[in-house]
């Protein structure tokens, strides 16, 4: 009988925001779109900016920005809006680019620091450091929770 290692990656998509990386498990990930005309719906929370019909389906657009309480900042041509997919859920985040897709090593997650500045710390679940890099990855389920608001 062989004994198989089985490497422990994780894969991500790296976005920036606010001049920093952060990362979402891909399997989350439905798509990345361009930034895209929402249409505004009252009386919701204000990082809630609206809704889009993405190929016929409605889906809500979260402004991680406002959600984090980081100062706002114009929408450009870099802007986009990752689509996640949670318990049968799907809803858009604005970020201000999204860099990448990659493996990490789930040895190398290391758990949130105390002090992270604006972040609200309970949305990391831990960081990453890679060569110069430094990704925060976010805990999806706690930044689509809207009861805790």
């Amino acid at each position: 009988m062989s004994v198989q290692t089985e490497a422990k990656e994780q894969k991500v998509v790296v976005f920036s925001l606010n001049q920093k990386e952060y990362a979402l498990d891909v399997q989350h990930v439905v798509s990345i779109e361009k930034m895209q005309h929402f249409t505004r719906v009252p009386h919701v929370p204000n990082y809630i900016k609206g809704v889009i019909n993405l190929r016929g389906v409605i889906i809500p657009i979260i402004d991680l920005r406002t959600r984090f309480q980081v100062e706002a900042a114009e929408y450009n041509q870099n802007t986009r809006i990752i689509i996640v997919s949670m318990a049968d859920k799907e809803v858009g985040l604005i970020v201000d680019e999204a860099n990448d897709v990659m493996n990490i090593d789930m040895d190398t997650i290391e758990s949130q620091p105390d002090v992270i500045g604006t972040e609200r710390q309970n949305y990391i679940a831990g960081v990453v450091k890679i060569q110069d890099r430094l990704l925060i990855l976010l805990k999806l389920e706690k930044i689509l929770n809207f009861q805790e608001d």
